[in-house]
């Protein structure tokens, strides 16, 4: 019977849209089970065949979900804020929000193509006002809440309010921006506007100067991530380090939690490493220097205090402040212009870079605190303001980088670990030695001279014991149009809320999406985007008199801020009242498997964490972590292809003869090739861009053979394959069988059109499983046990597999079952029934249609998934080789029940054994049950 895949995959897709077979019930009674796919960013490029592998395998794991009789939530989205639609309306004038939807429509088009049993009426778009509303809320609550250190959770800021009503700062333990410290009665005189003032200091969404990676191209600042080697990831501009009052989100205060929760987690431990390195906790010491002709001190955070004699020079960040006011005026000129050098770097190429050295000398001096000694202070791009003080004590004889800056600059190297390397050729950086030069510290080893140096530290009064985090706080603010607006309004230049009830705070309408001429973020073209807080409404900007009206902000929230919550949005998303009804956040609690990309590994996922954990502290949720179980797909790599053009001409010579000819690689589009051959289509070559109009061709054989290499699948490669295509000639079922069949799930693997054929050709053989010729022919009779061993072996094969993960052994042994229900011309319903529902995880459309044909009024989706009975894997006879001196001789079919004894005896006494003995009694005879027997005569 013909297999018309085209007419099935839409018949069974219309009829899951118009019975919504995939819609979740909130109904309480069953078992849960959340499957969620990392957020897609609609681009304007659509889906290539790389995009739906971890959708793929998501989509199965919630089918068979459902199969067990689990409630499964299992959702679709789209993180439509982002840098790229606002691009695309800076070059044309279209509005992001008309970009983002053309996209999505063209998305979840391809998605529905392609089968996914998505809850499609859950559908989410973070750049809907009704969605972030509630992100709005978020971060309100964030700007309420303080972290207290004594409970360790985040708690209203109204008992920090009283705190300091009653005590002033005495007694207490919070994380904060500057330690500062008032009493009772000085808080209570306060202005109200003091008052501001201090609570920013403690807030967990405050506003302080931060330095930045500010793109003036882009006229926004942009995240760690986002920045390539000193350029924008998004169009690859300049990026500099500046200065500027930004909004930030305190996500220190959970470093030690969000470290603490990943071993709760199950998750690869690569993506925990990452997290763990970017939290960076290390224990030490904060100690205090004197710099010698200055009332002023450098405080440097180390781990390793023991060393302290051994400090020869001091490093500090260039964008420190104590450098504007320690730089003598004979090194001025030397200073500002490596400051401005550095600029030019992201913090992330500071990190990275570990070979090159460079720096320059203040012209001051610090006292080093035990030795007395003068110690020059440099400044130095590998030191960073965010992590620790913005300074080091840099001890070269035991550190590799201070040691290269002390070679560079020739400066001291003084040896204060015991060790026979020669310190001043290269630095011996060991915890297992004893300390030497070292005064009172000699002779002790690491943990004693550490705790010993420490409390002399503290009983100076210069410094203390403390564990410090790499981890910054996260910069929430950015300079552009096509982002959340941040529900703030200023009087008097101090940041207020707007009220809960005038959210949400809508994006105002603007004539352009550039930087004002003054150089404010594009909100400052809007001509509606003022806050009357008399009427409580957004009114016109020209009404802005700073006594009843006044300026809203004009940064827009981060990309990261939709996607750090939602996953709890899913749950409830059309509740107007709540951003989650606790009761169904408790129901559905934590995402039971996540699967997505490695590449958020420290910023989606960290966000995501804290945010969780926030709102946990403040009792709207119930979990601590968001994400139980996580898995990274691989990637699924293009085939690109290559033309070779003689230098100077424009001539293409075919792959064997390009040796001969000086030659330039080039790229060309693979939907250039003829067929799924690597023969580049001349014709069309041609036709494709203009310079290759004239191209003429040095041709192998007549053809022009292409150059063919495994890479990223990427539109700049030219190496891109639409799914569509595939759907079409191969159809959704195909292209899902496929692209599980590759390989595992967390592998890159190579992408090959000519190997859909092959899952073609099964799909084909499992569709004539259930026809004679072109009649539809399933029998009543009852299987065989041949018929019952094949397909227990494939479900007990397929619920290991799934629940491994392993979906690509699933579709090998799909394969296998199948022959062999064809060898044995295998068409009971007992059998092909169960089939149906074992293979529709996988291929859904193709199972319904069979599934329908059988009878059945229901979809698939919902039938229980096929149990394992182990007594048709009990074989009846075993067939043992026998061997003889280590020959195989002959083999026996015996029972299954016999002992091994019962086998020996059977074994000699049969006919065929007779004339090998020859009357000879057997030295040995070795039985390995249900395997072999082997004989020594």
């Amino acid at each position: 019977m013909f297999y018309d895949h085209q007419q099935i995959e839409k018949k069974w897709q219309k009829y899951w849209e118009e019975n919504q077979t995939y819609k979740t019930s909130n109904n309480t009674d069953k078992p849960k089970f959340y499957v969620l796919d990392m957020f897609p960013y609609p681009s304007g490029a659509g889906l290539h065949v790389g995009h739906p592998l971890g959708y793929i395998a998501s989509d199965i794991y919630a089918r068979y979900k459902r199969h067990q009789g689990f409630n499964v939530l299992h959702p679709v989205g789209y993180d439509s804020f982002g840098l790229p639609a606002e691009q695309y309306a800076i070059q044309t004038g279209q509005h992001p929000a008309i970009t983002t939807e053309e996209n999505i429509n063209r998305y979840e088009e391809q998605l529905k193509k392609i089968g996914f049993s998505f809850d499609w009426s859950r559908e989410l778009r973070t750049s809907d006002a009704s969605y972030y509303k509630w992100t709005q809320w978020i971060f309100i609550e964030l700007y309420h809440s303080w972290y207290n250190k004594d409970t360790n959770k985040a708690e209203s800021i109204d008992t920090l309010i009283q705190h300091f009503a009653e005590k002033g700062t005495e007694g207490l333990n919070a994380n904060q921006n500057d330690e500062l410290n008032f009493t009772a009665e000085e808080w209570k005189d306060s202005s109200d506007l003091d008052k501001e003032d201090i609570l920013l200091n403690y807030r967990l969404a405050f506003r302080a100067e931060t330095t930045v990676n500010w793109c003036p191209a882009l006229g926004t600042v942009l995240a760690n991530d986002e920045v390539k080697d000193g350029k924008s990831e998004r169009g690859g501009f300049p990026v500099f380090q500046k200065k500027m009052m930004q909004w930030s989100m305190r996500i220190s205060a959970y470093s030690e939690r969000l470290l603490q929760g990943l071993q709760t987690l199950d998750w690869p431990q690569p993506l925990k490493d990452a997290q763990e390195y970017w939290i960076g906790k290390s224990q030490g010491a904060q100690v205090q220097f004197q710099v010698e002709g200055h009332e002023e001190i450098v405080e440097v955070f180390t781990t390793r205090p023991d060393t302290i004699f051994g400090a020869t020079f001091m490093v500090l960040a260039p964008e420190n402040p104590l450098v504007d006011t320690i730089t003598t005026e004979a090194q001025k000129a030397e200073v500002d212009t490596y400051i401005e050098e550095t600029s030019k770097k992201t913090e992330r190429d500071r990190m990275s870079d570990v070979k090159n050295v460079s720096g320059a000398f203040t012209g001051s001096y610090a006292i080093n605190p035990f030795s007395g000694e003068k110690m020059p202070i440099y400044i130095s791009d590998y030191v960073l303001m965010g992590y620790g003080t913005g300074a080091v004590m840099a001890v070269p004889a035991h550190d590799e980088r201070d040691h290269r800056f002390a070679k560079k600059f020739n400066l001291d190297i003084k040896k204060v670990v015991d060790t026979d390397e020669d310190v001043q050729e290269k630095s011996f950086d060991s915890k297992d030695s004893v300390c030497v030069n070292s005064d009172f510290l000699n002779g002790l080893n690491y943990n004693e001279a550490k705790s010993k140096i420490i409390s002399e530290i503290e009983n100076k009064g210069i410094g203390h014991g403390t564990t410090n985090y790499r981890q910054r706080d996260a910069i929430f603010s950015r300079q552009r149009y096509w982002g959340e607006p941040v529900p703030i309004y200023y009087k008097q230049e101090m940041p207020y809320t707007l009220p809960v009830s005038a959210l949400p705070l809508e994006l105002p309408e603007v004539e352009k999406y550039l930087p004002t001429e003054d150089g404010d973020p594009p909100l400052g073209n809007a001509k509606e985007f003022a806050w009357d807080e008399a009427n409580q409404k957004v009114v016109a900007t020209d009404l802005i008199d700073n006594k009843t009206v006044f300026p809203l902000e004009l940064s827009t929230m981060p990309g990261w801020a939709g996607s750090s919550w939602y996953f709890l949005r899913y749950m409830d998303p059309s509740n107007d009242e709540v951003f989650t009804n606790k009761d169904l956040s408790d129901y559905w609690g934590q995402v039971d498997l996540y699967i997505g990309g490695s590449e958020h590994a420290t910023g989606h996922l960290l966000y995501s964490r804290f945010w969780n954990m926030f709102l946990k502290d403040r009792g709207y949720i119930k979990n601590n972590e968001p994400f139980q179980k996580l898995i990274n797909q691989g990637m699924i790599l293009g085939m690109s292809a290559f033309v070779y053009r003689i230098d100077g001409t424009n001539q293409y010579v075919s792959k064997n003869l390009a040796g001969d000819h000086q030659t330039q690689k080039i790229h060309v589009d693979v939907s250039l090739l003829k067929g799924t051959s690597d023969e580049l289509d001349t014709e069309a070559f041609k036709a494709w861009r203009p310079d290759y109009a004239n191209a003429e061709f040095i041709l192998e054989d007549g053809k022009y053979i292409t150059d063919r290499e495994v890479e990223k699948m990427s539109k700049s490669k030219y190496n891109v394959v639409n799914p569509d295509d595939i759907c079409e000639e191969y159809g959704a079922d195909g292209l899902r069988l496929y692209e599980m069949f590759l390989g595992p799930l967390e592998q890159s693997k190579p992408w090959n059109t000519q190997g859909l054929s092959g899952v073609y050709g099964f799909l084909k053989k499992f569709w004539n499983l259930y026809f004679n010729g072109d009649v539809f022919d399933v029998s009543d009779e009852e299987p065989t046990k041949a018929e019952y061993k094949v397909l227990h072996t494939l479900i007990k094969k397929v619920v290991y597999d799934i629940e491994n993960f392993s979906f690509n052994t699933s579709v090998s042994s799909f394969m296998i079952a199948v022959n062999e229900l064809q060898k044995i011309k295998c068409n009971k319903r007992n059998i092909l029934e169960p089939l149906a529902v074992i293979i529709s995880p996988y291929a859904p459309h193709i199972c319904e249609e069979l599934w329908s044909m059988l009878g059945n009024t229901e979809s698939v989706e919902f039938e229980k998934f096929p149990v394992l009975n182990e007594d048709y894997l009990v074989e009846d006879e075993i067939e043992y080789p026998v061997s003889v001196n280590g020959k195989m001789k002959f083999k026996i079919s015996l029972s299954a029940q016999l002992s091994a004894k019962e086998v020996e005896d059977l074994v000699i006494s049969d006919e065929k054994m007779q004339p090998i003995l020859e009357g000879k009694t057997p030295k040995k005879i070795i039985v390995v049950h249900h395997r072999i027997v082997n004989i020594v005569i």
